[in-house]
């Protein structure tokens, strides 16, 4: 058997290239999905993911504000999510939903579809499966091209063309890579990150690629546009911001808020009740402020990372892009390490 060697975002470096770009101003990271009648330009492409403890409608409200869009999460009931996207549309503001792939998905498509909501994300952890091949068909057959359904996910080319071949219109794209999954950890299954852009953008259907996991800097973000991806999908990143879902909880050490996977022990009892199989874990992060500041910083370095390589736009990113693959050393010098002397 020939192993194939899979890289992700520390294994590799961009090239730094000559660049005509006076000011970072000039540079746009706008980018579009593809929607029902118009696109929906996003100034900034991050999306905030369909978690419990990410993405509501305060999170809703703010990510669009800042050029960027979240995914109103679906573990709550139809009713309740339907007025969370109520609220962002009262706001003048968009957001996508999600749904699931089976039970009562329909049945949650129509209200969130009667709400106002006209970007459905079909939201599955093993996205390339038959249950997802026949929720695509049902959607498409219920929605026409009235929605745009994002759908994933999936870590391989053959898992995003099927996708788009049942009908997709955007793919989330890893499986594994967030910071709180333990999925490659629980099943042995996975792609690293950086790899899976690589590998589903080498497909020629077009449709955008959303990279989800993985990612932990602005740097990291770069790396993943730069290999194809049109969006990035964050969760840990916004976590413990003021527009994050939950109480705040008080310690000795400071403020805290819950952070947990969908598929964790407490997700998953406060969910539905039961387990099954455990491919996540809760945890606390510290409060950090308003999530506009978090995405400030990172537009910042995302506008600083295209400079680098000349480019002024995502599109000619992927066009000039050049990737150094580093060693072990390489990666300690990548980092600061003076606190490490």
């Amino acid at each position: 058997m020939k192993i194939k060697e899979a890289l992700t975002y520390d294994d590799v470096l961009l090239v730094p290239q000559y660049s005509a770009i006076k000011s970072r101003r000039s540079v746009s990271i706008k980018t579009a999905l593809p929607g029902p009648h118009a696109r929906v330009v996003l100034n900034l492409p991050i999306i905030a993911s369909p978690m419990d403890t990410i993405s509501e409608s305060e999170m809703g409200v703010a990510m669009w504000q800042e050029g960027g869009l979240a995914v109103v999460h679906r573990y709550n009931t139809i009713q309740e999510q339907s007025e969370l996207i109520e609220d962002i549309l009262f706001a003048g503001c968009n957001a996508a939903a999600a749904i699931g792939a089976t039970g009562d998905y329909l049945e949650r498509a129509r209200a969130l579809y009667d709400a106002g909501a006209r970007i459905l994300c079909v939201d599955v952890a093993h996205g390339h499966h038959i249950l997802m091949k026949e929720a695509l068909h049902t959607l498409r057959d219920v929605f026409g091209d009235t929605v745009h359904i994002m759908a994933g996910n999936v870590a391989t080319l053959e898992g995003y063309d099927d996708l788009v071949d049942w009908g997709a219109d955007s793919v989330r794209c890893n499986i594994g890579g967030g910071s709180i999954c333990s999925t490659r950890i629980q099943t042995g299954h996975g792609v690293p990150g950086l790899q899976t852009i690589m590998d589903c953008a080498a497909s020629g259907r077009g449709a955008p690629i959303i990279a989800d996991g993985g990612l932990r800097s602005a740097g990291d973000i770069v790396k993943a546009l730069a290999a194809g991806a049109d969006f990035v999908m964050l969760g840990s990143l916004l976590a413990g911001t003021d527009e994050t879902p939950g109480d705040i909880i008080h310690a000795r050490e400071g403020k805290f808020k819950s952070y947990r996977g969908m598929a964790s022990k407490d997700a998953q009892l406060d969910w539905r009740g039961k387990m099954s199989s455990l491919e996540g874990i809760a945890t606390t992060v510290r409060c950090r402020g308003p999530v506009a500041d978090i995405l400030d910083d990172l537009a910042r370095g995302i506008r600083s990372g295209l400079s680098y390589s000349g480019a002024t736009t995502i599109a000619e990113l992927q066009a000039k892009a050049r990737f150094v693959k580093q060693t072990n050393s390489g990666q300690l010098e990548s980092a600061t390490h003076i606190l490490k002397r």
